[in-house]
């Protein structure tokens, strides 16, 4: 037989006509994907287009109302991810799932460990660990405590864990979220190097340029259902790509005008945090001012002390030394509820764990935080019908896609929540603002309105302190920038004289600069 009679290789995945609804809203609506194997295919959508739906029905997660789904040309039924896993599909999540207090080699084998009599076999592990990190460009120490790692690595690790289970079809959820350029490069060499060994890459992404850059063929999903395939070569630019998803052009964070005032809103001094155990201290003589009308930016990599820092501000940990103030009070000793009350807005980094109860509905979750006060108190009661009613407005002007205010938040997308907490904290008339991750997990549109809400309250005079693992959106929106490594700010900055690429090479601490 010549290789002209050969049959074209089966679609790694093919989904067809895959349907699925919830009360009051179709997640889904005959989506039709085809993945051929072998390589990258990104998924690009809105929130709310449907695109985690469809990941959660691929990896066994939920079951679709109507469709098929075959998996290298064999129709499959997923009751559970073990099914899926069980076919050879694994998925790293967005937000990583891994023990910090084991070891890079428990972490990969929890729940597939492999035996020797009634044993652990961990030489066996290690053996097949460094095999598929040699051959895959995926080299981590299986000893190293994953405390110890870096976000990049974790990441590593995470798709250590579906290759040793034997993925050949990998699904990535927003995988460059949390990494600096030089990590989202090493990233995209070691997606490269799957490829090149045969294995097929579903990647989810908001961004863009990412997208563009990895991807051999791209599917935008809009409003449920797929509005196109097309192959990388078909699309020009990021530009091009988000008009396909939403329609408008591509936005940018660039801030013009300062609206930077003399007087001071928050001013932190030596703020000491200890590691505890005599390590080493998670915050260390932390001092940084922001003025009325500022925004304010800290650039890190995860994991050296930004979360600790917002703890402190907010009132959740407490100090070893150093004092806050905010305008002329000294708030050091407050209590997070009455940091709360005199002003500070807090958009958290974790919406899941800080920012929402899901099982509730979005009127309550409008009165988090803020129920002291009106609209959502009356005298000592919660004053429901102004709850809802406030909902209602923060629904329409923050363009929360949703059937109702009494809907439970955890039937929102990830989008949709975050601009319900964007909007639930712009609406308490802060003062100040901890803006922590902002558009993580948002649209190209969603990005756009959430920096038009912060770039208006900061010409009002809110002071804004910002983080984010999205340096452009840092450089563009922030009038200082500074740098933590490990605790410490190590370099202060003008957002308008650097670039993407040296803001990282501070954050891994490869550039060096005193503040």
């Amino acid at each position: 037989m010549t290789s002209d009679t050969l049959a074209p290789a089966k679609p790694a995945v093919d989904l067809e006509g895959i349907t699925k609804r919830f009360p009051g809203v179709v997640a889904n609506h005959d989506i039709r994907i085809t993945v051929a194997a072998g390589t990258v295919h990104a998924i690009v959508g809105e929130n709310g287009a449907g695109k985690s739906t469809l990941m959660k029905i691929l990896y066994g997660m939920q079951k679709p109302d109507e469709g098929t789904i075959k998996v290298n040309g064999e129709e499959v039924s997923f009751r559970t991810p073990s099914d899926a896993i069980d076919v050879g599909i694994g998925m790293v999540h967005q937000h990583f799932m891994l023990a910090d207090n084991f070891t890079v080699l428990e972490n990969i084998v929890l729940g597939a460990e492999p035996k020797k009599g009634a044993n652990l076999d961990t030489g066996a592990a290690r053996a097949r660990i460094t095999e598929l990190g040699e051959s895959h460009g995926l080299r981590v120490d299986p000893d190293r405590l994953v405390e110890e790692l870096g976000v990049g690595d974790r990441q590593r690790v995470e798709i250590l864990k579906v290759l040793y289970r034997g993925a050949r079809i990998l699904i990535l959820d927003e995988p460059t979220a949390v990494l600096v350029p030089q990590e989202v490069d090493e990233l995209f060499d070691n997606l490269r190097e799957l490829k090149a060994d045969g294995l097929t890459v579903i990647f989810i992404s908001h961004k863009l340029d990412e997208v563009l850059n990895i991807a051999d063929e791209i599917t935008v999903i809009r409003r449920g259902t797929t509005v196109t395939s097309v192959p990388r070569s078909a699309v020009t630019d990021a530009r091009q790509l988000a008009e396909m998803m939403v329609g408008s052009e591509l936005p940018t964070p660039e801030t013009r005008e300062s609206t930077v005032t003399d007087r001071v809103m928050l001013d932190v001094k030596g703020l000491t945090l200890s590691g505890g155990d005599g390590g080493r201290p998670l915050l260390s003589d932390v001092t940084f001012p922001v003025h009325a009308g500022e925004v304010v930016g800290i650039a890190g990599v995860e994991g050296n002390g930004q979360s600790e820092l917002i703890e402190a501000i907010m009132g959740m940990r407490a100090l070893n030394g150093g004092a806050i103030h905010l305008g002329e009070e000294d708030i050091t000793s407050w209590a997070t509820l009455k940091r709360r009350e005199a002003g500070i807005g807090y958009i958290p980094e974790d919406r899941h764990r800080q920012g929402l109860l899901l099982q509730a509905s979005l009127w309550e979750n409008r009165v988090l935080g803020h129920q002291t006060r009106p609209p959502a108190s009356k005298g000592i009661w919660i004053n429901r019908k102004a709850s809802r009613a406030d909902t209602e407005r923060i629904v329409k002007e923050y363009d929360v896609r949703t059937p109702s205010v009494e809907t439970l938040a955890l039937a929102l997308s990830g989008g949709n929540q975050q601009k319900l907490i964007v909007g639930r904290e712009m609406s308490g008339e802060p003062v100040f603002l901890i803006a922590a991750h902002p558009t993580r997990g948002v649209d190209v549109g969603a990005q756009a309105a959430i920096w038009d809400h912060l770039r208006n309250a900061r010409a009002a005079g809110l002071a804004v302190l910002l983080i984010s693992a999205d340096l452009d959106e840092l450089i563009g929106l922030s009038d200082t920038l500074y740098v933590i490594l490990r605790g410490r700010l190590v370099a202060r900055l003008d957002p308008s004289d650097v670039t993407p690429d040296r803001l990282g090479g501070y954050m891994t601490g490869a550039i060096t600069e005193e503040t």
